[in-house]
């Protein structure tokens, strides 16, 4: 069911970003036409960076190992 869930979302992201896209283009250049794109171009990185996560194989935890400063 998760899959399900995650496809639709990801979906809507994606066609949320189609549809500010389209707007857009019909704006006049200037500071609103950029800000629209812009907030299109985030959705599709979030669709993106889901989808990637989606298919991640959950690991047992990591230790953090620290650099130390030398010096």
């Amino acid at each position: 069911m998760g899959k399900v869930v995650f496809l639709y979302r990801s979906l809507a992201y994606r066609n949320a970003a189609a549809d500010i896209l389209r707007k857009a283009r019909k704006l006049p250049r200037g500071a609103e036409r950029s800000a629209a794109r812009r907030y299109a171009r985030a959705l599709r990185d979030l669709a993106r960076t889901e989808a990637w996560l989606e298919g991640r194989v959950a690991r047992g935890p990591r230790t953090v190992q620290r650099m130390r400063a030398s010096g």
